[in-house]
């Protein structure tokens, strides 16, 4: 028979833990089974909490596995019914929202580097392409970051239209956008390359400046711009 958390001491429940000691003093597992909250007649939701860290593949103490896993999948989990496996959703949700509200402002783009790393935590679980347009100050500081599109697995769309009007409502002097890969290659397309150089003129019509056009795969990227300089500089050194 399972012990439940009412026969724990109080110093080694996750509530009263969090309450005496603060939200730091608690494992990942004691701060999931707060939010599971509850378990079953054969486990705690401690217990619960230490089942859905197991599904970590890489068997290391990041969390970031859980914004992968699906509201099914959690639910496979005898104890994890839809209500829990939403509520984690949420949670996820609301982490990745406050990372990315209370972060970007703080990013001075001086490079491809600055805006790539930032962008690949966000999209490198995504399952479908998203299209993000990011909105720059003449300092090239960040002023919004916006989800333009999000289109199939290997691809997406947005009319030059549809990412120039923000800037434009803005008087906004440089953008830069950015999708992401779910193949987890972020070698460009032809018709990423060619949407690119469309944009880059269209853009310039209204005084905009478009830095760069970046794609994001798993755990790396590639800037288009780079990647046409060289090219360009192989074209010459061969004529």
């Amino acid at each position: 028979m399972s012990i439940t958390i009412k026969q724990l001491p109080e110093t080694e429940r996750p509530y009263e833990k969090l309450e005496l000691y603060g939200e730091k003093a608690l494992s990942n597992a004691e701060l999931l089974a707060i939010i599971i909250k509850t378990g079953t007649k054969e486990e705690t939701s401690l217990q619960l909490a230490q089942k859905i860290l197991k599904l970590n593949e890489n068997q290391n103490e990041s969390l970031e596995f859980i914004q992968d896993i699906s509201i099914e999948e959690f639910m496979q989990i005898k104890g994890i019914g839809k209500v829990k496996a939403i509520q984690i959703k949420a949670v996820c949700e609301l982490a990745t929202r406050i990372f990315k509200s209370s972060n970007y402002k703080k990013i001075k783009v001086k490079k491809p580097d600055d805006i790539a790393k930032f962008l690949i935590s966000e999209l490198k679980f995504q399952k479908r392409e998203i299209l993000k347009l990011i909105i720059l100050d003449n300092r090239n500081q960040i002023l919004k970051i916006k989800d333009v599109a999000v289109g199939q697995k290997n691809q997406v769309f947005a009319s030059i239209r549809e990412i120039l009007s923000e800037p434009i409502k803005m008087n906004a002097p440089k953008i830069i956008i950015a999708h992401n890969h779910p193949s987890g290659d972020p070698t460009p397309s032809e018709p990423d390359k060619k949407f690119t150089y469309e944009l880059y003129k269209k853009a310039n019509e209204f005084d905009i400046e478009l830095l760069d056009h970046i794609v994001i795969g798993s755990e790396n990227y590639t800037s288009i711009f780079s990647l046409m300089i060289k090219e360009s500089k192989r074209t010459n050194t061969k004529k």
